[in-house]
């Protein structure tokens, strides 16, 4: 068998040896050229082909738009998403250089747009740091757009270029004049690389270029959505000061904001942190504006930092009488903003996710250390305050462990750890299972009769479960409403937490559609987002929607889910002649047969999944829905009160 060119493949590859099957020899290699590379494997550049990378496009492109920022050049970024979901960031930075680059014939533009590694942020005399530091980011990004213009205005003139698929259309050319200066790109994702509808979500994008904001004081970043004319401003002067106190600004503050900015070899370590009377920790860390997610080394290094800091102190001021606290106990009501600029970053994948330099851990470490010890020395009454809060959060964590104890020591005794009121399921890949919490016991029986039990669990849960904002863990394992969940699940709760010990890959929370059904929907929320959130971060975690209304006419039935859709029914039915309309006060008002029908049957069903598009906001959400404070849940109430329908009172 000849050897065959692949429609990739360029140089490289020698033609006429035959190959034998099973062979592997010189014919076998195969040379992908360029973008050609990006587009047979994007997955390697950009982290997958679903939402995540889709999203990612637009960072790639902001990203060297705030770079601009960084060096000084940029003040303002203007992000645009069309009705055909294209993508416009333009900022007013440089521009693209636009002269010929001799070795290669054509223009600086083209290079940038279209050769891997190729860029300005390799010469630090241009970029003394920057997050896109692979210079495989914009020229990904035209690799995977089906149409790619951009528009470079620079020395008086207006360039512009246009590519397909990576591909320029005709080289760069002058299109006007201009006394502005900056960059445009505006893509196309392409539908042939990416999984599912090109579809982008604003509040994912709001999250990104809002925290960008923040982490550039005097950077304005507006936001608009043609789509649903929809059109945000970001604008910090206080930088990550500013950020904490939007994180924190409807919860009960124990101290005014710490913030500590120091630099050592070459690394700009800054943070600000602010403990409040919640039981939850929320750290965010980046590395030249680089979201690392997953942490790393300077997360490692403000942790050791923290928790050693404030052992020194209380043991130094008598404070400690336990044993150390650990770092989850100084961390409990933490806020914190984690950021530092160093000019190599070495990051675990082309996605950024996590960052590996060795030599800043102890860098961070000894920084941040000298910092907060010098705001204990000078606030000895704030030092106290949150010592004591730590101690606390150690004793319940002491609490929590003898909780799980006592559930292991009544298990032991038990035929079966399962929770007695759950009516398990035949099917023992969690991948093909189904469980559905089902809110008092009337409808968690005809859950139970309307069933497949091949692939459907039920769990009923009667009344209104604990709420876990307002509670530590250690009360979260005495209560047995939740205990009877978590085991029915079984992936434990906090440290012993495993996500590979989930029995169900669909967890389906079905509540009644009044006040009391929503009230109870919106504790589980807080539960899983609280205590279980990588759930909820996997897609495993839906809310059933069970309809409204039943709607007769002869031997005839449709259900309606909500009042619009009812509506719209009997007008199609051609008026009120004969129709019946039945209004459902909850699922026990159905017989097994109508809630399979409705609300149990994979066929017929609504289900919505629960999805943390913007995680400050949602976390902002659940403070001022469950936490303490009155007046901003009275304010957000009133603000949305407009969007509720069919509220039962």
């Amino acid at each position: 068998m000849e050897a065959q060119r692949t429609p990739d493949a360029k140089d490289g590859m020698k033609e006429g040896k035959e190959s034998v099957k099973g062979s592997y020899g010189a014919q076998n290699i195969t040379v992908l050229d360029g973008l050609h590379a990006v587009r047979k494997r994007p997955a390697m550049y950009i982290g997958s082909t679903g939402p995540a990378g889709l999203h990612h496009l637009v960072y790639e492109v902001v990203d060297n738009s705030v770079d601009e920022a960084l060096a000084g050049f940029c003040t303002e970024i203007k992000v645009t998403i069309a009705q055909d979901n294209a993508i416009t960031v333009e900022d007013n930075g440089r521009g693209i250089p636009t002269d010929i680059i001799e070795k290669y014939g054509v223009s600086a533009t083209e290079i940038v747009m279209t050769k891997l590694h190729a860029g300005g942020k390799f010469d630090k005399s241009n970029y003394k740091v920057s997050g896109g530091l692979h210079g495989v980011g914009v020229s990904c990004v035209n690799a995977l757009s089906s149409k790619l213009i951009v528009t470079v205005k620079r020395d008086n003139k207006i360039f512009q270029q246009e590519y397909q698929k990576g591909t320029p259309q005709y080289p760069l050319k002058q299109t006007g004049e201009t006394k502005d200066r900056g960059t445009t790109v505006t893509f196309w994702a392409d539908k042939e690389i990416f999984e599912e509808t090109i579809v982008y979500h604003y509040d994912t994008l709001r999250s990104r270029l809002r925290e960008l904001a923040f982490l550039n004081k005097g950077l304005r970043i507006t936001f608009k959505d043609e789509r649903e004319a929809k059109e945000e401003s970001f604008f910090f002067e206080g930088g990550i000061v500013s950020f904490v106190e939007y994180l924190d600004k409807n919860k009960n503050k124990l101290h005014d904001i710490i913030h500590i900015k120091k630099t050592k070899d070459d690394a700009e370590v800054e943070i600000a942190l602010q403990y409040t009377d919640t039981y939850n920790e929320q750290l965010f860390s980046f590395v030249n504006n680089i979201n690392t997610v997953e942490g790393g080394t300077h997360v490692s290094g403000f942790k050791t930092a923290l928790t050693r800091t404030l052992n020194k102190y209380a043991q130094d001021h008598k404070l400690l009488a336990e044993a150390q606290l650990t770092s989850d106990d100084v961390r409990e009501g933490l806020t914190a903003i984690v950021t530092i600029r160093i000019p190599e970053p070495q990051f675990e994948g082309q996605t950024k996710a996590k960052l590996g330099n060795s030599n800043v851990k102890g860098i961070v470490d000894s920084l941040v250390s000298q910092g907060l010890q010098q705001y204990l020395d000078e606030h000895p009454s704030i030092a106290k305050l949150v010592i004591e809060k730590a101690i606390n959060a150690a004793r319940a964590r002491e609490a929590a462990r003898k909780a799980r104890e006592l559930v292991r020591r009544k298990s032991a005794f038990d035929s079966t750890s399962l929770p007695g009121k759950l009516a398990d399921c035949q099917e023992k890949d969690p991948g093909k299972c189904e469980i559905f919490i089902v809110e008092g016991d009337s409808a968690g029986g005809s859950a139970k009769m309307a069933r497949d039990k091949a692939f459907q669990a039920i769990l009923p849960v009667f009344g209104k479960i604990l709420n876990v904002e307002k509670a530590r863990i250690n009360k979260v394992l005495q209560s047995d409403k939740l205990s009877m969940m978590i085991a029915a699940l079984g992936t434990g709760i906090g440290d012993e937490f495993k996500i590979e010990k989930l029995r169900y890959h669909k967890i389906i929370l079905m509540a009644d559609s009044d006040v009391d059904g929503s009230h109870i929907t919106t504790l589980n929320l807080t539960l899983f987002y609280r205590y279980l959130k990588e759930i909820i971060e996997r897609g495993y975690l839906y809310i059933a929607m069970s309809p409204l209304y039943l709607v007769k006419k002869g031997k005839q039935h449709w259900y309606a889910q909500d009042e619009k859709e009812k509506d719209k029914i009997i007008k199609d039915l051609g008026g009120m002649q004969g129709v019946v309309v039945q209004r459902y006060k909850g699922l026990g008002e159905m017989n097994p047969e109508q809630l399979w029908e409705t609300t149990m049957d994979p066929a017929t069903r609504s289900l919505k999944r629960v999805m943390i598009d913007d995680a400050v906001a949602a976390d902002q959400v659940f403070t001022v829905l469950m936490g303490d404070e009155v007046e901003p849940r009275r304010e957000f109430i009133e603000k949305n009160a407009k969007y509720v329908q069919n509220l039962d009172v």
